[in-house]
């Protein structure tokens, strides 16, 4: 499959890595530019290119940078895509620790709902309740006992089909979460995000969770601090 990705970090680098190893045709860029992708390249065989050229004949991408950077990204560059290209969301609301306020996710909408207005293009949401290094080491042949399961939330049911066979070709077991306005029961601080669950304890941890946002991820007045010391 062609795949690009837009960010280089711990998210992005893991799944450069797990894709190219699964034989993936890969395309990597970042907001410094391709020379700054020269060691991941030579390691993993991904290409570096220009964020305007990461989209150029990809079937599927993933953005996996910061939420707040989302809007930084080219105006059209999802909204002159194909129809079908399938876009990946990985990304977090943080506002306590990095992103400060956001007043349409505070008033209820959900963390992908906000990127899908960004960007002009529907995305899937996934990846986001894994660490990286998780993801990149713990991959697991399909039928394994250990093997963690990931949701998937989305409104085009072919394309979650599309992106859970590609969790299947990296060593995770996929688990639909229904459409991008239920994606809140992915979200941080519901019960299955950063928890390396099967298939059944995600599913358990989607019925449980609720669509109320705790304190922890609600701004202040005094956010964003750091993840060090939130505010």
């Amino acid at each position: 499959m062609k795949i690009g990705i837009i960010g280089a970090g711990n998210i992005g680098g893991a799944l450069a890595r797990r894709f190219r190893a699964a034989g993936h045709d890969v395309a990597i860029a970042n907001s410094r530019g391709p020379a700054s992708l020269q060691d991941l390249a030579r390691e993993t065989g991904a290409r570096p290119v220009t964020i305007d050229a990461v989209v150029q004949g990809a079937e599927l991408v993933v953005a996996a940078i910061p939420m707040t950077r989302v809007a930084s990204l080219p105006a059209r560059l999802f909204a002159d895509a194909p129809p079908g290209l399938i876009v990946v969301d990985t990304s977090n609301y943080y506002p306590r620790e990095r992103d400060g306020r956001v007043a349409d996710i505070e008033g209820g909408l959900t963390e992908s709902g906000w990127v899908e207005q960004r960007i002009g293009h529907r995305v899937v949401k996934v990846f986001n309740s894994i660490l990286a290094q998780h993801l990149l080491e713990n991959g697991r042949p399909a039928g394994s006992p250990d093997r963690i399961a990931l949701a998937i939330a989305g409104d085009d049911a072919g394309q979650k089909s599309v992106v859970a066979r590609l969790l299947d070709d990296i060593g995770f077991d996929a688990v639909d979460a229904g459409t991008i306005a239920e994606s809140w029961r992915q979200q941080p601080g519901t019960p299955g995000y950063l928890k390396d669950f099967g298939i059944e304890g995600v599913r358990t941890a989607l019925q449980q969770a609720r669509p109320e946002r705790t304190a922890q991820w609600t701004a202040t007045d005094a956010s964003p601090g750091t993840f060090d010391a939130p505010r």
